[in-house]
């Protein structure tokens, strides 16, 4: 209790005095009946992630603070009953020695009343308590509601009440796990490691020398080296707004699943690879640097800055292919992503430079430039390698070529981190490496790391799933030898004597052996045939993350049994470019262009109806289009992903 209570200090310290904490969001709505006798109240909380909320249905004495829900009594109304939570978790708590009911992510709680006078006025409190899994802390909380109407027709709610199209809840934008800061760290790791490649360590004492030279006062070499630091950056930041203007929603997506853009980054990388093998180096044009060299020479910041420039493409033929790789991966829509991701890459690669040049005595303490720096550049290309195969599969998935499929991908892995980790073994060596030596430690600790994962790819090539690797591999559905493909089953219900059979079905497909349909139309026909709802799985050929969470959650037998059994599963493919005939063509009110492909269809579906276009995202509506609960996105908690099914279907059956 001390713990925690020392910990809640410090989150209010580190808050500030006038925010408070409240990881929960109230929404409410009210259903009146067709009669007007009646209403459903329906509370919604929508909680963050880390952090639980207590339910109502559980003994108060057990410990933890119940939600309750307190109605100010008013002649225009009467409670029918006790409020009721949705599909609530449950858990036993070995300290208060008792089983207690929480939510994850959303909850849900249902209050019915009569109403007695069509002017009603409903208010009253919540109180509840929510807690971090993370930090452990609980925090006790109340709100307000209030629902008042001066006549049926013209209510007043605290949330606005759905239209025929409409649902009560709020759209939120997708989270996408990958986040801006996650992709900014990978980026400054980049730019550390390229500090290591032959083409930028050595430059290190060049620089210090250059500054210790010419500035003889010290003030003078603090402000040359700041301002040499912030010319790196500048340099790389401009190069990343330039690309930025090309990175919106519509062209990301190309990019990421176009044959022309996967097959140019495929040759790319292999011919970077290539490169840092040793075969050839790769050079701006002589003339360029020594031009830019000469005009490091004049005095002043002028000078400083062309240093600056001198550095970043004299490094290029190193620092190039990790600069390319973070301008590919920030093809996701954001036009932030890639000025961010060089300036985390840009900002890693120049303060060493600024440090040694403002400390020149830290020299001493560098390791001397020799075989390892060769070393670090081959394993670069090994992994450079690797990566090429990504792109080459997303081409082949979108457009359905057959050319790399699981045990081609997995083969060429294999192949690729066997001979890494026999490189760093010292069994073979590459142009620039010195005369073979004794096998370093850390030599042999990153050998065991890449036989390790050698090991764990092997049993995918006889149908394992490799759920780590999920994301990056082609789906398992395509392999030719599975030993456990004859224990699949198919798990919904034969649909064939109610609805269609689904299009595209002959070269899409769900995963697990579920049943579903690839067109929405189709989707929503069955839906009203079978008096189901809709489960709409907006994905891509090219979406790692929807690849994950089919291997890691949706694998979970509860939650197949749910999606074959209480929903019409329809998975949209926003990246698929099958041609559409031409009378099924049209304008889109979102960007007035044509949309002539099954991707370009759902990934416009996905932006003017439902706000978003990130993939994993997660749907769960009538026939008709009302919304039963909110969308989600990527999350790889089963149990808030189950809670999000049964809430789901909970609604539609009331």
């Amino acid at each position: 209790m001390r713990v925690q209570l020392i910990l809640l200090l410090l989150v209010a310290s580190f808050w500030g005095s006038s925010q408070i904490m409240k990881p929960i969001e109230w929404r409410q709505s009210i259903s009146v009946s067709d009669d007007q006798a009646t209403a459903q109240i329906i509370f919604n909380a929508v909680i963050d992630a880390d952090w639980y909320l207590y339910s109502s249905d559980f003994d108060p004495e057990l410990g933890p603070n119940v939600t309750e829900f307190i109605f100010t009594p008013h002649a225009s109304y009467k409670l029918l009953g006790s409020i009721q939570p949705q599909a609530a978790l449950s858990a036993y708590d070995s300290i208060f020695m008792g089983t207690y009911t929480y939510f994850k992510k959303i909850g849900t709680f249902v209050q019915n009343i009569q109403l007695k006078d069509l002017n009603y006025r409903i208010e009253g409190l919540y109180s509840y308590q929510v807690c971090s899994d993370v930090t452990g802390l609980c925090i006790p909380l109340e709100d307000d509601f209030s629902f008042v109407a001066t006549s049926m027709n013209s209510a007043t709610f605290s949330e606005k009440k759905a239209g025929p199209n409409e649902s009560v809840f709020d759209m939120r934008a997708a989270n996408d796990p990958y986040t801006l800061l996650s992709f900014m760290l990978i980026a400054f790791i980049a730019g550390l490691t390229a500090l290591l490649t032959p083409c930028v360590f050595p430059m290190i004492p060049m620089t210090v020398t250059y500054f210790t030279v010419k500035n003889k006062s010290k003030a003078t070499r603090i402000k040359n080296s700041l301002f040499y630091g912030l010319s790196i950056i500048g340099i790389h930041v401009l190069f990343g707004a330039i690309i930025a203007p090309f990175m919106g929603p519509e062209i990301a997506n190309d990019l990421a699943t176009g044959w022309f853009p996967n097959v140019l980054f495929f040759i790319v990388f292999v011919f970077f690879a290539v490169s840092f093998f040793g075969l050839f180096e790769i050079t701006l044009p002589h003339k360029w640097v020594n031009k830019v060299d000469r005009m490091g020479d004049q005095g002043g910041l002028i000078g400083v800055f062309f240093m600056a420039l001198t550095l970043v493409l004299v490094s290029f033929s190193c620092t190039g292919p990790l600069v390319g790789t973070i301008l590919v991966e920030s093809a996701g829509g954001l036009v932030l992503k890639p000025i961010l991701g060089m300036l985390a890459f840009s900002t890693a690669f120049a303060i060493p430079f600024m440090l040694f040049a403002l400390f020149p005595g830290w020299l001493g303490s560098l390791p001397k430039s020799g075989s390892w720096l060769n070393s670090v550049k081959v394993v670069l290309g090994f992994l450079e390698l690797a990566f090429a195969f990504k792109f080459l599969s997303i081409a082949d998935q979108a457009y359905h070529w057959g050319i790399l499929d699981r045990e081609i991908y997995l083969a060429l892995w294999i192949a690729i981190f066997t001979l890494l980790s026999f490189y760093l073994l010292g069994i073979f060596r590459m142009p620039g490496d010195s005369k073979a030596k004794n096998t370093s430690v850390l030599g042999l600790i990153l050998a065991i790391i890449s036989f390790s994962f050698v090991f764990y790819l092997i049993p995918g090539l006889f149908g394992a799933p490799l759920k780590g690797m999920s994301g990056y591999l082609p789906p398992i559905s395509g392999q030719d030898f599975n030993v456990s493909s004859s224990n699949q089953t198919i798990l919904n219900n034969d649909l064939s004597g109610l609805c269609e059979a689904p299009k595209y079905s002959d070269f899409l497909e769900l995963p697990h052996g579920l049943s579903g349909y690839f067109d929405l139309e189709q989707a929503k026909e069955c839906a009203l045939a079978t008096g189901k709802p809709i489960f709409i799985d907006f994905t891509g050929h090219g979406c790692v993350n929807c690849r994950e969470m089919e291997a890691r959650v949706w694998s979970d037998s509860r939650i197949l049994k749910r999606l074959s059994e209480n929903f019409i599963v329809v998975a949209l493919y926003v990246d698929d470019k099958t041609a559409l005939p031409q009378n099924q063509w049209y304008e889109s009110s979102y960007d007035s262009k044509t949309k002539k492909t099954i991707g370009k269809q759902n990934a416009d579906l996905q932006i003017t109806q439902f706000k978003n276009n990130a993939q994993p995202l997660y749907i769960i509506m009538t026939a008709e289009g009302q919304l039963l609960v909110d969308p989600i996105s990527y999350n790889l908690d089963i149990p808030s992903f189950l809670s999000f099914l049964d809430l789901g279907h909970t609604n539609f059956s009331k």
